[in-house]
C-alpha cells in the first residue's frame, strides 16, 4: 500500500515525510481492515514528526482521523459488514482490566495505545483496528467533513466537559483551529456566548462568521468575565492569560497532548476564589459515541482544506503556520 511516513523527527520544513510503498496488513482476529478514504492532519501529528512527542515506534505512519470502508474482518469480527462506512479516532487500543478501565477513565488506561503514535495511522490506503474501536460515522457527512470530527471533535469535546461548561454561560476559546472551530458549534447549540481568543486575523473573521460574540487576541480584555474556557493552542503562556479573564469558581482546561512550558501563576490575583485548571488527557469510547450523535443532531459542519496523501508535508506546514481555516483533511488515493 501507499503511505506517508517517517524515520526520524525533523523539522516538517525539511518534509521529513516520505511517499513510500510498505506491505497491506491483515487483520487478525477481532480486527477489520479499513480501506481509508480521507486521514484528519492534527497537530498532534506534528508534534510527532518535529520530536515533541516521545516515539516508541520508528519507521511511523500517523494519522488518527481516519475515514473509510470496512474492506476485510478477521477472525470473530462480526460487528461491521464489509462496506460499512467507519470512524477511527486516536484512542486505538486500552488493556480493559486496570483501574482506569474498570471505572470509566480507560483514557487514562497505562496500557493504551494510540492511532498513528503507537501503530501505524492513516496516512495509508490501509488500516488495521479491532472492532471495539472503530466507529459508525452518521449519514449526512461526507468523508472529508467527517475525518474532523474524530479528534478535533472528539477531544474537544471532552475538552467541553471537562470545563464544566453549562448553558448560557460565557465561553472563552484560545486559538482557533481545526478543533475549536467544530466545539464552538456545540457551544452554541446550546446557547452559549463565546468568545475567541486567537492571534490570526482569519481565524477571529472565521470565529465571528460561526456566531461567536467577541473576537479579540489573548491581550485584549473581552467585555465580560469567562465561566469557562479552553485552551486548544499548544501554547504555556496562554495561561496566564486566560486565568486574567476567568470569573470566580470558574474552570480553564487545557485540550493539548503538548504545551509549551506555562509561566509562573500568582495565586492572589489568578488562581484564588476557586478557579479551576485542568489537563485534557485522550477521549474515551463513550466521548466518541456522543459527539457523533450531537454531531448528526446540530449538524455540526467541519471547514475543511483537503490536500492529496502525496502533500502531507506540505499540508503539516501550512497547520504549524496556523494558514488553515478550519480543518486540514488529506484525501488518499
Amino acid at each position: 500500500m501507499k503511505a506517508m511516513q517517517f524515520s526520524s523527527p525533523a523539522p516538517i520544513e525539511t518534509e521529513p515525510l516520505n511517499y513510500v510503498d510498505v506491505p497491506d496488513p491483515v487483520p487478525g482476529s477481532g480486527e477489520i481492515r479499513i480501506r481509508v478514504k480521507a486521514c484528519g492532519v492534527c497537530h498532534t501529528d506534528l508534534h510527532e514528526i518535529e520530536g515533541e512527542l516521545p516515539l516508541s515506534k520508528l519507521p511511523l505512519i500517523p494519522g488518527h482521523q481516519i475515514v473509510g470502508i470496512v474492506e476485510q474482518s478477521g477472525v470473530g469480527a462480526a460487528r461491521f459488514k464489509i462496506g460499512d462506512r467507519v470512524g477511527v479516532p486516536w484512542l486505538h487500543s486500552t488493556c480493559g482490566t486496570c483501574k482506569y478501565c474498570k471505572s470509566g477513565k480507560e483514557n487514562l488506561c497505562e496500557q493504551a495505545k494510540f492511532t498513528g503514535y503507537q501503530v501505524d495511522g492513516g496516512y495509508a490506503q490501509y488500516h488495521i483496528i479491532h472492532q471495539d474501536f472503530a466507529y459508525f460515522l452518521p449519514e449526512g457527512f461526507s468523508d472529508f467533513q467527517a475525518a474532523p470530527l474524530l479528534c478535533a471533535g472528539v477531544v474537544g469535546y471532552r475538552a467541553l466537559k471537562l470545563s464544566e461548561l453549562k448553558p448560557g454561560q460565557n465561553f472563552g476559546m484560545y486559538g482557533f483551529g481545526a478543533t475549536a472551530h467544530v466545539i464552538i458549534q456545540i457551544a452554541l447549540h446550546r446557547g452559549c456566548d463565546v468568545y475567541v481568543f486567537t492571534r490570526s486575523r482569519e481565524h477571529r473573521e472565521l470565529a465571528l462568521k460561526l456566531g461567536a460574540k467577541w473576537a479579540g487576541r489573548a491581550e485584549d480584555t473581552p467585555p465580560v468575565k469567562m465561566d469557562s474556557s479552553v485552551i486548544f493552542a499548544p501554547d504555556g503562556g496562554l495561561v496566564p492569560k486566560a486565568l486574567r479573564v476567568l470569573d470566580k469558581g470558574g474552570t480553564l482546561a487545557l485540550a493539548g497532548i503538548y504545551m509549551t512550558p506555562i509561566p509562573p501563576i500568582d495565586y492572589n490575583t489568578l488562581l484564588y476564589h476557586e478557579r479551576t485548571v485542568r489537563s485534557v488527557a485522550n477521549a474515551t469510547r463513550e466521548d466518541a459515541e456522543e459527539l457523533l450523535q450531537i454531531a448528526a443532531e446540530i449538524p455540526i459542519h467541519s471547514e475543511v482544506v483537503i490536500f492529496p496523501l502525496k502533500e502531507a508535508n506540505k499540508a503539516l506546514r501550512m497547520v504549524k503556520e496556523s494558514q488553515i481555516n478550519g480543518a486540514c483533511v488529506l484525501e488518499i488515493p
